[in-house]
């Protein structure tokens, strides 16, 4: 018998993650702080065909690319004369579960099965424990979701809730915890006691089922328009949205496309904080995760993350949740679709973004997601209410607070972003490394210039900038 203390079970969580994934990450580290990411993500994945055959075997991919063409005329009504670039949607909604988290699970449960696991276990509060359970159910496999779901008062997110439903209605074991270290230790211990397969969302399996994603975008691009898209916008938690999408687009040929990432700003609020748990009104796609995924990849649930997105974002845009529930109402009003919220927080950046561009520049949103009870903006906004947090009307970007009040805007000319600084963003990841204590050898600075896309030359700097700055207790 094992001990299942806390203490005894994390200090085991290399051995219970090289048995339940299938990976000896120790093969890819290299001297320094490298690892040999190519290498992992080649040596244990499949060919980008192969995966399009896994993933029509369920039913996954292969979703439609739409044209917002009211959307965009809105747009080009406000903007400049001969601004207002045209958006087009990838409807992810269409997928066995209704979000491009089909894709991920389908690989991850493909391969558990062809491992011979007699199941699979993955921790998540959002879409991708419904796209698990839906694929084991495929698979004929059997399916555990870890949830973070209640704070200490025992209040449940309305989104997180209408999720879980979605597990247990494809069959799937649903364990609900309180917010705090106890669900990586719970999914350890579930990992060790069941002997499942850890469909993580940060296995190479998973990024690498997004892949197709961003190939059919290429693809469909082509046909539509006769062109490669100019600018595709990601939603970015924790970054495999993002890396797997724009592997996808640069093994089509897409290497000009500019890749933005896009969150909701929750700037100030803590996503371990029993307090702050329930002050938010989106569960992902926020900069709760998309900052520290993006600075800090390795903390994941995998020993090393195949979601690397400062090696693929060229720019990183932050919208508001008033913004993000305003154009939910507005694809659903005026293109008959309705998707969301979270999968429209892309959306809402790139009618900020179109109205800047000229009319000959395309935009592809990459995803969209199902809706459901729990999900819908007036779910989301009556359980803000009743925690506390002000729902007003007027410009978000002045009036915005996260955890204390949510802006709708008054009209459509109120739709912005705000810019992250990608330099800082930067200096912040190579901070996190200095942190730990690390002293470079010389070739971190090649791996440092493939992860943060950036030179060699520029990867020194940064690290001379950064070192004489660094606080090892902060």
């Amino acid at each position: 018998m094992n001990d299942n203390s806390y203490n005894s079970v994390m200090s085991r969580r290399k051995e219970i993650m090289k048995a339940s994934v299938g990976v000896d990450y120790d093969r890819y580290e290299l001297d320094g702080i490298a690892f040999d990411y190519e290498a992992l993500m080649k040596d244990t994945s499949y060919p980008i065909e192969e995966i399009r055959k896994i993933q029509a075997e369920t039913g996954v991919g292969d979703t439609p690319l739409i044209e917002l063409k009211n959307i965009t005329r809105l747009v080009r009504s406000i903007s400049e004369p001969g601004k207002g670039a045209t958006i087009f949607l990838k409807d992810e909604a269409t997928n066995p579960s209704g979000s491009f988290k089909d894709r991920r699970a389908s690989i991850s449960v493909a391969r558990a099965r062809e491992l011979g696991y007699r199941g699979v276990i993955a921790a998540t509060s959002g879409n991708y424990g419904a796209a698990v359970a839906s694929q084991s159910m495929k698979r004929a496999l059997k399916c555990i979701i870890v949830q973070e779901c209640y704070d200490s008062k025992g209040r449940g997110q309305p989104e997180i809730l209408e999720k879980a439903r979605a597990c247990e209605a494809y069959g799937a074991e649903v364990a609900q915890l309180t917010v705090g270290p106890e669900l990586f230790y719970y999914f350890l211990l579930l990992l060790e006691e069941t002997g499942f397969f850890n469909a993580s969302l940060y296995t190479p399996y998973a990024i690498a089922g997004i892949e197709t994603l961003g190939y059919e975008i290429v693809e469909q691009s082509q046909s539509v328009i006769g062109k490669n898209p100019d600018y595709v916008l990601a939603t970015h938690a924790g970054g495999g949205n993002l890396t797997g999408t724009a592997r996808g687009l640069l093994k089509a040929g897409a290497d000009t496309t500019e890749i933005i990432g896009v969150s909701v700003d929750l700037s100030g609020l803590h996503m371990a904080s029993d307090s702050d748990f329930n002050r938010k009104s989106f569960t992902t796609g926020h900069t709760g995760f998309g900052i520290p995924f993006a600075v800090l990849p390795d903390r994941s649930d995998v020993p090393r993350n195949a979601a690397r997105a400062l090696r693929y974002m060229d720019r990183y845009l932050l919208v508001t949740q008033g913004e993000v529930f305003y154009v939910t109402e507005m694809l659903a009003r005026l293109e008959g679709l309705q998707r969301g919220p979270a999968g429209n927080t892309s959306l809402t950046a790139a009618i900020a973004l179109a109205k800047e561009l000229p009319e000959d520049k395309t935009i592809v949103v990459q995803e969209t997601e199902y809706t459901g009870a729990g999900k819908l903006p007036s779910a989301q906004l009556t359980f803000a209410r009743n925690n506390g947090i002000e729902i007003i009307r007027g410009d978000p970007i002045a009036k915005d607070s996260p955890g204390r009040t949510i802006s709708i805007p008054e009209g459509y000319s109120q739709i912005a972003y705000k810019e992250v600084n990608m330099t800082e963003l930067k200096k912040s990841y190579i901070k996190q490394l200095l942190k730990q204590g690390v002293t470079l050898i010389e070739s971190d600075y090649d791996y440092l210039s493939a992860e943060l896309k950036i030179s060699v030359a520029e990867a020194k700097q940064l690290v001379k900038e950064v070192s004489g700055n660094v606080d090892p207790e902060k």
